[in-house]
């Protein structure tokens, strides 16, 4: 973080909804943060304090709620 950009890359579910609130406010700080997220997933919505860009799974919602 010290040069000021970040890339993240969350894993799906709880722990990106404890990341998110630091995420928010390093944004806030000025960094610049670009958070990659699958296409498909939960609880990962976009804002505008952050970048978003997504990347194609093979899986679907459905399948991913059956895994769990």
């Amino acid at each position: 973080s010290d040069g000021g950009k970040l890339l993240v890359v969350p894993m799906v579910g709880s722990h990106w909804l404890s990341m998110k609130e630091v995420v928010e406010k390093l944004s806030e700080r000025g960094h610049e943060v670009v958070v990659v997220v699958p296409e498909v997933s939960w609880h990962m919505e976009t804002t505008q304090a952050y970048k978003v860009v997504t990347h194609p799974v093979r899986q679907t919602l459905e399948e991913l709620d059956n895994s769990f």
